[in-house]
């Protein structure tokens, strides 16, 4: 038989030849298989640890855990968070996260506060210490540190009668989960519940402190969610680029500001300044052959346009935007337009 022939039997047991394609195929299709398996295996594992974690916080964990967030909303410095491999990993996420949603934090690093970085931990502190198994090596010296010079210390650990748990004034004891790597040793499960409970902290700490979304702005002025953050007074047109007319205005002159202004739209405006409609594009085109330069401005706008306030967040005015299949939002102020932002300006400050 050739070397990129293999043998099988149909159901007469006659020999059926495989290619070697075909053989390459069905290997490659056995493979594919075999990945998505393991990896929905490796998250249906994370979702009962983290099932467990919130059947914790609802029953034995909720006393201690309202008691951690007492200690880390009332200390008068920063929280300083710990943690060692994997644990510390972990551990630099969550003090990123608390400081980004009100809650000042930093981590640091269990080796290196026993060469000096102790120091940066005072007495207005408070410690969140990370260690799955509650006798990392490392943390000793952060522990004897906080009993001197009574630092208050709150400890996430699944092992209660632990070294870390037993220095603690609060211990949050997590649930014991199986981890998802086979041998039982990789830290994945174990990771991810410390995780989740991290960013639970945070996001209590900051409903509790009353963190708004304008807070959120102040900290986070990069990148896209720093430009969703913005506001419309940021982005939009105003003053001389203003496209404005009078509800009067014979349209062979309207249709000259409009092309100027060259935004799409056109604000038509009673003698008082209030805005009365807004002329788009298709406004022009459904009416065009039909006299359009002999109208009057007010007989081809759409009235009760759309509008903004200038303190809305340019997140905000994108979703008008979608959700009414528009181009732009007149911004206006007692009714009179001062403003207008434009999709386009939303998208090169990247807010889209």
């Amino acid at each position: 038989m050739p070397y990129s022939m293999v043998e099988l039997r149909n159901e007469e047991g006659k020999h059926l030849p495989m290619s070697a394609g075909l053989k390459h195929d069905l290997a490659a299709a056995e493979d594919h298989s075999r990945a998505v398996g393991s990896a929905t295996r490796t998250l249906q594992l994370e979702a009962q640890g983290l099932s467990a974690l919130q059947e914790a916080l609802a029953a034995e964990l909720s006393e201690n855990f309202a008691a951690a967030l007492n200690i880390l909303r009332d200390c008068r410095g920063r929280v300083i968070v710990t943690g060692m491999g994997k644990s510390g990993h972990v551990g630099v996420k969550v003090s990123a996260t608390l400081a980004s949603t009100g809650t000042p934090a930093y981590f640091v690093h269990p080796s290196e506060a026993s060469h000096g970085d102790l120091g940066m931990i005072t007495p207005d502190d408070a410690i969140l210490a990370f260690s799955w198994s509650g006798e990392t090596v490392e943390l000793e010296n952060i522990l004897s540190y906080s009993r001197r010079f009574a630092v208050p210390l709150v400890a996430v650990t699944s092992n209660a009668q632990s070294t870390l748990a037993k220095a603690a004034e609060v211990v949050l004891a997590l649930p014991r989960a199986k981890e998802a790597c086979p041998h039982g040793l990789a830290p994945t499960t174990s990771t991810m519940m410390q995780l989740a409970l991290g960013d639970s902290i945070a996001i209590a700490l900051l409903e509790s402190k009353g963190f708004t979304a304008l807070d959120f702005g102040v900290l986070h002025p990069g990148g896209q969610l720093g430009a969703r953050l913005k506001f419309v007074d940021d982005l939009m047109h105003r003053d001389r680029d203003l496209p404005l007319t009078g509800a009067e205005t014979v349209m062979s002159e309207a249709i000259v500001v409009m092309t100027e202004k060259a935004l799409g739209c056109l604000g038509v405006v009673d003698q008082d300044g209030l805005l009365q409609g807004i002329i788009t594009d298709g406004d022009l085109r459904r009416h065009m052959g039909n006299g359009l330069l002999d109208l009057r401005a007010a007989d081809i706008m759409t009235p009760a346009p759309k509008t903004v306030t200038r303190g809305i967040m340019a997140s905000a005015a994108l979703e008008i935007i979608n959700a009414s299949a528009i181009t732009a939002l007149f911004v206006v102020e007692d009714g009179r337009p001062i403003g207008l932002v434009h999709i386009h300006d939303l998208l090169r400050a990247g807010v889209a």
